[in-house]
């Protein structure tokens, strides 16, 4: 989605600015608690990402999400179960409430 948005607002395949964007995005998910069950960023009890970084992430998300479904297909099909997932399931399966 990064890629994307900076195509098209840069005209380069990864400015600066969108690489520390990037970079920030991958080091957030490889912390994040939820490991490889890991809900759509929407749905997430935890919110990782600092308030000036998710909201630079939400004006990424916002113009790139409807170009997925062209660029990446599949990915788009991931990511809106990921998102459609309900947010109690995950949480009480992470840490096994019942």
């Amino acid at each position: 989605m990064v890629r994307i948005y900076c195509r098209f607002h840069h005209r380069k395949e990864l400015c600066e600015d969108c690489g520390t964007i990037l970079t920030y995005c991958f080091e957030r998910i490889e912390k994040c608690i939820f490991g490889m069950e890991k809900p759509a960023c929407i749905n997430c009890i935890v919110h990782c990402y600092s308030p000036k970084m998710r909201e630079k992430v939400k004006i990424i998300m916002r113009f790139s999400g409807p170009k997925m479904i062209y660029k990446h297909p599949y990915l788009t099909i991931v990511h809106l179960y990921k998102e459609k997932r309900k947010k109690s399931a995950i949480f009480s399966r992470q840490f096994k409430i019942e």
